[in-house]
């Protein structure tokens, strides 16, 4: 036993290779600042990130976060609160909100002058935190206060500021404000939020564990008051975080329980979910649906609201959109790209996927004209294709269109698949009036 527990102090020992508490200390003090070329720096790097998330580059937003100084005055308030440091406590909070306005002011900026306003899937991705957010601001705060506690140092504090990725959602802070979404601005905030407070937690746990010594004071009475203060402060800080995290694993929990729910029980063969909403607002959840296809009768959706207990959703409003209802709700736009998104996904698995064709080709009317708003009229059948030079003869399926606006050859190509799919045959021939 004996045995045991020193062969794993030894193995898990954090004094192994650790620098002097001295040196440690005033490392993380030279990081708190931001003034000079660390204000530069900043900038620069939030017009890296601002143009890589505007243009949906991961490679770029990586280099910015590489180049990022925003961890030193968050490492340096951890550090403060384990060791009653309450001067480095408020330099540490005034430079980090400096910075945050900085980088917000900046992407701001950058977003305003920007031609492309669209919200591309990394920005969206910094505007709905989860509690995987929780786990990586916290382990990768845990890694980066270890790494600075070491002589030699690695490429532990790049990695850190990757993982961490406190600079995206500032940026797209700055982009909600720029095109004025403020639900976009209020999750990007809520993603930075949690990402620092954790990262302090982090932080302070390991300050407290490799037991450093904590600031002298003149007194008894005034140490025991500041105690009083940092403990009050710590407790304010970690509450609102259990809390954020608390409720983020509700959220994902239910997320994960809807996907499960509409995958298992909304699989029908002529109809299509190409639009999911969930919202999770203190406790009150529900769960909105867009399908596209053949209508499915409202009794029917009535047996699957009935079932939705079995997936751990009670409590949960289900409202599904069906046709052209689901126009003043959901932006058509949105069914175009989903329902083609969805169809070029699944071009691949084709030929395994083909079931035997219907005699009879469905009614396409209200769907067509909610994927081709300018479509006037249109006929679509078989033709039988006779080869002069041979008794052998083909059928063919043609659509034939009738649109306002003259519609692309990509747009024609599009529309080929998304009919070859629909009514199930090998190839749909598309000509446009």
């Amino acid at each position: 036993m004996q045995f045991l527990k020193n062969f794993l102090s030894e193995r898990f020992s954090l004094n192994e290779d650790r620098a002097e508490e001295a040196v440690i200390i005033e490392g993380i003090r030279k990081e708190v600042s931001f003034k000079g070329t660390n204000v530069w720096t900043l900038i620069f790097a939030i017009f890296i990130a601002s143009i890589g998330l505007n243009v949906n580059s991961t490679a770029v937003i990586i280099g910015a976060m590489l180049i990022s100084p925003l961890m030193g005055p968050i490492m340096g308030a951890g550090l403060s609160i384990g060791i009653n440091d309450l001067g480095l406590l408020k330099k540490s909070a005034k430079n980090l909100f400096i910075a945050a306005s900085i980088s917000i002011a900046t992407s701001f900026l950058y977003f305003s002058i920007s031609p492309l306003h669209e919200a591309s899937s990394e920005l969206l991705a910094r505007t709905m935190p989860t509690i995987w957010d929780v786990f990586i601001a916290f382990f990768g705060g845990l890694a980066g206060i270890v790494a600075g506690t070491r002589k030699e140092k690695s490429n532990v504090i790049p990695g850190v500021a990757i993982a961490t990725a406190l600079m995206p959602p500032l940026c797209t802070a700055g982009f909600g404000l720029a095109i004025g979404n403020i639900y976009y601005f209020l999750g990007a905030i809520y993603l930075f939020l949690i990402n620092s407070l954790f990262i302090c937690l982090a932080a302070f746990i390991i300050v407290k564990r490799l037991r450093f010594r904590k600031v002298a004071f003149s007194s008894p009475e005034r140490e025991k008051r500041v105690s009083r203060y940092f403990v009050i402060i710590a407790v304010l800080t970690v509450l609102p975080s259990i809390y954020l995290a608390y409720q983020l694993v509700q959220k994902s929990i239910f997320e994960a329980n809807a996907n499960n729910f509409i995958e298992s029980e909304f699989r029908f063969a002529k109809t299509q979910v190409v639009t999911r909403k969930y919202q999770y607002v203190s406790g009150q959840k529900s769960i909105e649906l867009l399908l596209v296809g053949q209508h499915v009768p409202e009794s029917f959706v009535d047996s699957l609201k009935k079932r939705m207990p079995a997936y751990k959703l009670s409590n949960t409003n289900l409202t599904v959109h069906q046709g052209l209802d689901a126009k003043q709700k959901i932006d058509i736009a949105a069914i175009k790209a989903s329902v083609m998104a969805d169809l070029y996904v699944h071009e691949n698995d084709s030929a395994a996927a083909k079931t035997q064709q219907e005699t009879a080709t469905p009614d396409l009317k209200n769907e067509l004209l909610a994927l081709y708003p300018q479509l006037k009229h249109y006929s679509i059948g078989d033709m039988v294709v006779v080869h002069t030079d041979s008794t052998k003869n083909d059928t063919l399926t043609v659509f034939t269109g009738n649109f306002d606006k003259p519609i692309s050859k990509t747009e024609k190509n599009k529309l080929a698949l998304w009919l070859s799919k629909r009514i199930n045959v090998d190839s749909v021939k598309v000509l446009v009036e």
